[in-house]
């Protein structure tokens, strides 16, 4: 968000839009939101160019707000600070406990695995961070006729996650820009749904499921217990590829609710969450309740333990890994495995699909978006036809079978982006569409220029 001017930039949008959004060339002072690294076939396209350094502009940012905590969105800080950013990093509360231990993860990866530079990389990313709570608003700048102010407001897509509504000044000229970040879908476990923006002179919008709707909860619910009881019948392994924070959280609170509802034959049911990085943001989650939504806190007050009951087993060393994986592949004990990462593209998940997906006793269920070019999109494409995926150079039968419940997406469905826009009072001079595939940013696209007929609604390129 600049001044002079009122506009904005944006990181690296992962999806493949345009990084900067807005462009403010001309402008002395701005924010940035988010900075990320891309999934799937964009992924692919900047490694192989060993290109993830910062390629625009930071001489006029003076904040980076961060929306929430997914990779896809504050993967690429530390080379935002080596690329000599020295501003504060402003998120809210629960995003300021939890960006430390996702970029620490990150920084293993795919950074450095030299301990003592992780740490100072980390020491100097919590010093920079600047919590700010929901609703309030918070000044970044006011430098002669120029200002600018946050305020993050409840986005229900994970914990911590944030729309951002930014108000900046220019002299007599005001603006009211906002960002949605990534929106929940309503009705999910644990998270408050989010509630549309008073004003937005302009809106920048997610549209990663611009072109479909999600299942509600209670066919998404029934279509887990289908998946779990066909577990339970054959003693098969159901392996569900999960990210580390939003999903996993929410499919243990709905699987301990369908124990609690049905006891019986279900308490033979093991749940496995074979994720150190997963194990570690549940525990967050846990310690954050003040943050969940009435009826998750409801549960707890009944003394229920949505995030933490007796079926459910924690795996974190590798060796401890490597012996469950061999022993589910030939027991005949029913379980549930949930693994990182969530498009299969890496981690834990891929020594359980080798293992797994030539036998029909086994499923796969994908809870989330799988990105083009990742080997969860292979699966969830070809699987349901016998055919085969590439896993770390070799191919493997898809014996298993595949489903998907697209209800426990952390994504707004189309229908609750178009209730977000709709449910601004006064509708925005322009709205921008992006983080989506081409089609879907089209499709929402399409929907949003009849509801809103005289606003200008673009795709930036």
């Amino acid at each position: 968000m600049g001044c002079q001017n009122p506009q904005a930039t944006k990181g690296a949008d992962p999806l493949g839009s345009d990084p900067t959004l807005l462009p403010a060339p001309d402008s002395h002072l701005g924010i940035l939101i988010d900075c990320g690294l891309f999934q799937g076939q964009e992924d692919k396209q900047r490694v192989n160019a060993g290109d993830l350094a910062i390629d625009f502009s930071i001489t006029h940012i003076r904040a980076l707000v961060v929306t929430h905590v997914h990779i896809d969105h504050v993967g690429r800080i530390p080379y935002l600070l080596a690329a000599g950013f020295d501003g504060p990093i402003i998120c809210s509360e629960p995003s300021a406990i939890m960006l430390p231990e996702i970029l620490e993860d990150a920084l293993k990866i795919g950074f450095t695995r030299d301990r003592s530079l992780i740490n100072r990389v980390l020491d100097l990313i919590r010093a920079r961070i600047v919590p700010v709570p929901y609703g309030q608003w918070h000044e970044v700048f006011n430098e002669g006729e120029c200002s600018l102010s946050v305020r993050l407001q409840r986005a229900g897509h994970i914990l911590g996650s944030a729309y951002v509504e930014c108000d900046a000044r220019a002299g007599n000229y005001d603006e009211r820009v906002v960002f949605s970040g990534d929106l929940g879908a309503p009705h999910s476990p644990l998270l408050p749904e989010p509630v549309s923006p008073e004003r937005a002179d302009r809106l920048v919008i997610e549209s990663t499921y611009g072109d479909k709707d999600h299942e509600d909860r209670e066919t998404r619910r029934y279509r887990l217990k289908q998946v779990l009881e066909h577990a339970l019948a054959d003693g098969g392994t159901v392996l569900v590829p999960a990210f580390s924070i939003g999903r996993t959280q929410e499919l243990l609170y709905e699987i301990e609710g369908l124990i609690a509802e049905f006891g019986g034959f279900w308490s033979q049911l093991e749940i496995v969450v074979d994720s150190p990085l997963a194990a570690e943001f549940t525990k967050i989650y846990r310690d954050l309740k003040p943050f969940w939504d009435a009826e998750a806190r409801a549960l707890v007050k009944a003394g229920r333990h949505p995030l933490s009951f007796e079926q459910l087993t924690v795996i974190n060393s590798h060796e401890d890994h490597l012996n469950a994986v061999e022993y589910l592949a030939k027991s005949h004990r029913p379980c549930v495995v949930l693994a990182g990462s969530g498009m299969c593209a890496g981690g834990r998940v891929v020594n359980y699909l080798k293992a797994m997906l030539g036998d029909a006793r086994n499923d796969v269920l994908f809870v989330g978006y799988q990105a083009a070019g990742t080997p969860g999109r292979d699966i969830l494409t070809y699987g349901p036809r016998g055919g085969w995926v590439e896993l770390d150079g070799e191919r493997y039968d898809i014996r298993a079978q595949v489903h998907q419940v697209g209800g426990y997406s952390a994504h707004a469905g189309q229908s609750d982006l178009l209730r977000f826009v709709e449910g601004i009072p006064d509708a925005p001079k322009q709205i921008r569409v992006v983080h989506g595939d081409d089609d879907a940013k089209r499709a929402l696209q399409a929907q949003l220029k009849p509801m809103v007929p005289g606003t200008e609604v673009l795709v930036p390129h």
